[in-house]
């Protein structure tokens, strides 16, 4: 992995077919394409193919976006693990109220 990336740029033009690579060096995939939670103005997270299909990346799991690269903070392994991407369009979050300690939001099913 050469550590010319390029510029840091904003997800909101990020190219598609940009590499992705993880935390420990592995190119896992390329963007697909980037989302953003329109009603709060933030990133959401991103799409991208894999040799598996396409995968979701969530928004903390990705380190920094370049001109020509995505770092993701996940190494290989738990990359592998990546959620595919939901065909309805995105992926929702309902607050677990309940989880004191635990996780404070849980992927809605």
């Amino acid at each position: 992995m050469s550590d010319d990336d390029g510029q840091a740029v904003s997800f909101q033009v990020v190219q598609r077919g940009t590499p992705v690579w993880t935390a420990d060096g592995h190119e896992i995939g390329r963007v697909r394409e980037a989302l953003e939670n329109v009603r709060e103005h933030i990133f959401d997270g991103l799409v991208i193919d894999t040799p598996a299909g396409p995968r979701f990346v969530d928004a903390p799991e990705v380190a920094r976006i370049a001109e020509r690269r995505v770092t993701l903070t996940i190494d290989a392994a738990a990359a592998a693990q990546l959620p595919e991407r939901d065909p309805k369009g995105g992926t929702e979050y309902r607050a677990n109220v309940r989880g004191r300690f635990g996780r404070l939001w849980r992927r809605r099913r």
